[in-house]
């Protein structure tokens, strides 16, 4: 009975340890309810432009997380922009992207 023990969890070990090593992939889209309008972030692009440097948003601007909220309310924008936090941490006057201003916001925000 040992010994069956301990083949049955060699096994069981030597099917765990390639799933351990597999990479995680990321979301290619994440999609956010907004009052503006829903809101498709396309992660894909996102990595590709930070070349795969997943530090430079996660932990510090956003939990490395596809369920945790954003917690953006009203006035948000003018919030981070000035903080340079969340989105506006790239997305505002100088940054690596477009401004959050109008005439942008349709950019994000896609009302149906």
């Amino acid at each position: 009975m040992k010994r069956f023990a301990i083949v049955v969890g060699g096994f069981v070990l030597a099917m765990l340890i390639p799933l351990a090593a597999e990479e995680k992939k990321p979301p290619e889209k994440l999609t956010f309810k907004s009052a503006m309008g829903v809101v498709t972030f396309d992660h894909a692009k996102h990595v590709e432009r930070e070349k795969k440097d997943c530090k430079m948003c996660h932990e510090s601007l956003f939990k490395q997380d596809a369920t945790a909220p954003l917690n953006y309310k009203a006035n948000m924008h003018k919030t981070a922009e000035a903080a340079k936090t969340a989105c506006a941490h790239c997305h505002v006057a100088g940054g690596k992207a477009f401004e959050s201003k109008a005439p942008n916001c349709q950019k994000c925000h896609v009302k149906k």
